[in-house]
């Protein structure tokens, strides 16, 4: 018995099937992976920006705890000045009126690490707030040199009410100080203070953005 009939049959009609199959029918697209990236990441950008505009702006108690970073660091550097400096002669109770008041190599050092000090310190302070508060690293430094001037006004207005002849604004080195006396109030003294002013704020700021950084990366790697 031969079986190539039913066989033929069947090829014969798979074959009409494939030929009135339509050719111009639509192939389904393959999937964009690009496309999925970009709304993937349009989603990050949109996330984070919800989350800035609910927890963004200054942040009072942030910066309270920077600029307590900041009076922390300033004194702790302060000390190690005068365990190291004792030796050479460096002055370690450093304030305007004794850079202004100094002569020679020695003012010129004293204004150096016045400001450097007053930099790092205030710089530590930001980058504590920045990391505190997540967003608006820059507002962050602000309100920790803001806090900064604060304090000095209240110690300072302090000292003037009660009279005292002790100079309690020398407990803030690392930041800004207020010339009380007369010997203070000169053009040199206020001109260096002015100076002391805008270093702390540069680094508070700097060390704001940098502690918002941080986040960011983490951000990025989410």
């Amino acid at each position: 018995m031969s079986t190539s009939g039913p066989v033929h049959g069947n090829t014969e009609a798979r074959r009409e099937r494939e030929h009135s199959a339509d050719p111009a029918a639509p192939v389904a697209p393959a999937p964009d992976t690009d496309r999925t990236y970009v709304v993937g990441d349009r989603d990050e950008r949109s996330t984070l920006q919800r989350q800035r505009d609910r927890f963004g702006g200054l942040k009072i108690g942030a910066s309270f705890f920077g600029w307590l970073a900041a009076a922390g660091a300033g004194v702790l550097m302060i000390a190690l000045l005068a365990s190291v400096g004792a030796g050479i002669g460096l002055s370690t109770n450093l304030n305007p009126d004794q850079v202004t008041g100094s002569a020679g190599t020695l003012g010129i050092v004293s204004a150096v690490v016045l400001l450097a000090v007053t930099f790092v310190a205030y710089f530590c302070g930001g980058y504590v707030a920045g990391r505190m508060a997540r967003f608006n690293g820059a507002r962050q430094g602000v309100g920790v040199w803001l806090w900064a001037i604060v304090a000095a006004v209240v110690v300072a207005a302090l000292t003037l009410i009660t009279g005292s002849q002790h100079d309690a604004t020398r407990y803030l080195n690392g930041g800004p100080q207020i010339p009380l006396t007369a010997e203070e109030l000169t053009a040199a003294g206020i001109l260096t203070a002015l100076l002391v002013l805008a270093v702390a704020l540069v680094g508070a700021v700097l060390g704001g953005l940098s502690g918002m950084r941080f986040h960011r990366r983490i951000d990025r790697l989410a």
